[in-house]
């Protein structure tokens, strides 16, 4: 707290006379501002649509003679008012559609008088009309540190030990030391309802509970509609295939997630190649193995009908990536939102400079897994070197990486992999896709759903001969994307 008074301070001493502070933390601001207040030995109001305008330790309403709930009256009341006071309203923001309130508020933070009032609004979000955005400053409570964070655990688990008779909470440094990293980006409030969701049902904070610690947090600030949260990620064991890049991803694990600023961190890397092949998957599976939550944007979510605002849904999704950091972002078929149409006035450009922008300068860390199917469509300032590390091509899989995807797939519904020929099904299934074979298994389970039960090699051959796979059907399509990656891209397998 001791940062956000000095930063009150520093802004009321630039003599603006309109201040807005956005937090759905009320209390706490009401907190900063009074202690900045008994330091300065200041006067300050309160005022909201309840309550009025009341001088705060009193709690009684500064004109009796008139209902200062109004906020057109408790406004006029600060305006002629000629003590040098800091008038705080809450929830001001329902009014601000008002051209009296608006005017009120102008007359207000043009004053130059030494001894005029200070207003400042305090609300979750305020949107000032556009006459008074230049005449207000904006001030954002600091976020609690790791230290701080750590601090609200740790009283968490006393309180639960002292309601439970002494016993301890159960955890490790290790889990611990995730718990705090998940919880940045949360308010002091928030991070301590959360860390006592994590120990109230059983006692423990163990590697169990960090799923769904990152979902309740994704939930908490509200960043469902273009981005989602991936529950579950997937198990690198479960991606066939792909060898470079998952020890590319293994030795840059440790340089990401762990919290030395000094060291070159890994941003990001673009997955292109044949559908099917497996880019989505291993965007999964990158969050899988570091143990950090996936976020996917969804890049035609983002389109909206009024100018600007689809790039401000983009900025405020990347805004919202950061705070829930460490992460993996990942956004599938990248190439849809940010190709060049002429169609649409030019907002595909637009978000392109503004994902560019992002992906160059983000300091957070949100390790960016962008997927693509149609690189005709990739604007060449995204491919460069800085925005990603890395661009790799995922191709079609050989017979080696076919077998072990039979034998994911067999063993994921609960089929024995030794008993079917993998080699028998690997080169019947030359040009499949990893997705290609799995519809395969599939197809050959619904088939023999009938039947005696007993799924063999032989349904699953009939289901591979059945399929016209992507390599067939769309040959110089696949055949053109394997020129224009062999000089430009490092093969994921």
């Amino acid at each position: 707290m001791k940062n956000d008074i000095h930063d009150l301070g520093l802004v009321l001493d630039s003599r603006v006379r309109l201040v807005i502070i956005e937090s759905w933390q009320e209390p706490r601001v009401l907190e900063t501002i009074g202690s900045l207040a008994v330091q300065r030995a200041q006067t300050w109001y309160t005022w909201n649509h309840l309550d009025g305008l009341s001088r705060l330790g009193f709690g009684t309403d500064v004109d009796d003679e008139q209902d200062t709930r109004d906020p057109e009256i408790a406004l006029e009341t600060v305006r002629r008012s000629k003590e040098d006071a800091l008038y705080v309203f809450c929830d001001l923001h329902p009014f601000l559609d008002s051209p009296r309130i608006v005017r009120q508020l102008k007359s207000l933070a043009m004053s130059n008088d030494l001894s005029a009032p200070t207003l400042i609004l305090v609300s979750h979000a305020v949107t000032l009309p556009q006459e008074l955005t230049r005449l207000s400053a904006r001030l954002q409570l600091n976020m609690p540190s790791d230290e701080e964070l750590g601090a609200i655990v740790r009283e968490e688990a006393v309180r639960w030990s002292a309601a439970n008779k002494g016993e301890r909470v159960r955890t490790d440094n290790r889990t611990l030391q995730q718990v705090v990293r998940n919880l940045r980006g949360t308010t002091h409030d928030e991070a301590r309802r959360l860390a006592r969701n994590l120990i109230i049902d059983d006692g423990a904070i163990d590697q169990s509970d960090l799923p769904a610690l990152n979902k309740a947090k994704f939930e908490l600030l509200g960043m469902d509609g273009v981005l989602h949260f991936e529950q579950q990620t997937a198990r690198f064991g479960d991606v066939g295939g792909l060898q470079r890049l998952k020890d590319w991803l293994a030795e840059r694990q440790s340089a990401f997630t762990e919290a030395d600023l000094a060291q070159d961190r890994p941003r990001g890397v673009l997955l292109v190649g044949v559908q099917g092949a497996g880019k989505s998957l291993a965007a999964k599976a990158v969050a899988g193995l570091w143990g950090l939550p996936l976020l996917r944007l969804d890049m035609a979510g983002l389109y909206n009908k009024y100018i600007g605002e689809t790039e401000k849904n983009l900025r405020d999704a990347l805004q919202m990536a950061e705070a829930l950091e460490p992460c993996v972002l990942w956004i599938d078929e990248i190439e849809k939102g940010v190709a060049a149409d002429q169609s649409d006035s030019g907002v595909s450009r637009r978000m392109l400079g503004t994902l560019l922008t992002w992906m160059a300068e983000r300091q957070s860390r949100v390790f960016l897994v962008a997927t693509a199917n149609d690189v005709s469509q990739l604007p060449p300032e995204l491919i460069r070197k800085g925005r990603v590390d890395e661009l790799f091509f995922v191709d079609l899989p050989d017979e080696a990486v076919r077998a072990d995807i039979f034998g994911i797939h067999l063993a994921k519904r609960g089929l024995d992999a030794s008993q079917f020929d993998l080699q028998q099904l690997a080169q019947a299934s030359e040009g499949f896709s990893g997705a290609e074979i799995e519809q395969a298994v599939v197809s050959a389970v619904y088939a023999n759903a009938a039947g005696d039960g007993r799924l063999s090699g032989v349904h699953i051959l009939n289901a591979i001969s059945r399929t016209a796979p992507l390599s067939v059907v769309m040959a110089e399509k696949l055949q053109a994307l394997r020129l224009w990656a062999q000089d430009r891209a490092v093969r994921a397998d």
